[in-house]
């Protein structure tokens, strides 16, 4: 293998390794102040507020708007947050709007891109560090244990936990750190310009990927870390001796 560029490799969570793709079961019986059902346009829009990575989705007073932009940083902010956007988009049973809280912050109720778990394994077969750098306010490691690659992933830096959120330079910090390796030698890969992006703040390289639906999206892992000059062993792909 040729000498890599990098050392490390972190990965955005939402939309880039993971994305919250709803079961059609979660809306079914989701209704209005008048009752009605939401139909497919309304259920696809709240989905999208509810994955939004940055910008504000609904209208909000003073003090939601402090949870809202604060809501990575505290899980009880966080939860506040997320039940004012469900109850500005419409959903007026507050049980309905737990409920479905309740699938936003379940690891389990995540869906994982294709090629996340080869390019993890490959990454980390060819002697890189991987670290996941993520505005979250929940744990999201059963979300990796469940696939079998948790132990491949050395640091997760998760806002909640870190106590500074992207695109602040201290989460990016935090997780190089924590690798013990050089921000010059670090790729960040993530789905926002804006909060994925500002890795380059502390001197690391970044790629772009598009948060497609998981069925849209086969392998933007791999061509950002073509564009970025990697080109990691496939797993089964064998090593040439």
């Amino acid at each position: 293998m040729a000498t890599s560029p990098f050392d490390a490799v972190l990965f955005d969570f939402s939309g880039t390794l993971f994305r919250l793709e709803e079961d059609e079961s979660w809306l079914a019986d989701i209704t209005d102040s008048a009752g009605e059902p939401f139909d497919v346009h309304r259920q696809a829009e709240l989905m999208r507020r509810l994955t939004t990575p940055t910008g504000q989705p609904v209208e909000m007073d003073a003090a939601e708007h402090h949870a809202w932009t604060n809501r990575d940083r505290e899980p009880r902010w966080h939860r506040e947050a997320y039940l004012t956007v469900l109850r500005r988009s419409g959903v007026a049973d507050p049980e309905q709007a737990t409920a479905l809280y309740e699938k936003v912050i379940d690891p389990e109720c995540w869906t994982v891109y294709p090629d996340t778990v080869p390019v993890i394994e490959a990454l980390t077969g060819d002697g890189l560090a991987v670290g996941v750098v993520s505005n979250i306010a929940f744990d999201i490691r059963p979300a990796f244990e469940r696939l079998g690659i948790d132990d491949l992933v050395s640091v997760f830096a998760l806002s909640f936990e870190v106590g500074a959120v992207k695109p602040e330079p201290e989460i990016f910090r935090y997780a190089v750190d924590t690798l013990g390796v050089d921000p010059r030698r670090t790729l960040m890969i993530g789905d926002s310009a804006k909060a994925d992006g500002a890795a380059r703040s502390i001197g690391c390289s970044f790629e772009l990927v598009d948060s497609l639906p998981t069925t849209e999206r086969h392998d933007a892992l791999w061509a950002a870390l073509a564009a970025a000059g990697l080109t990691p062993t496939e797993p089964g792909a064998g090593r040439s001796s």
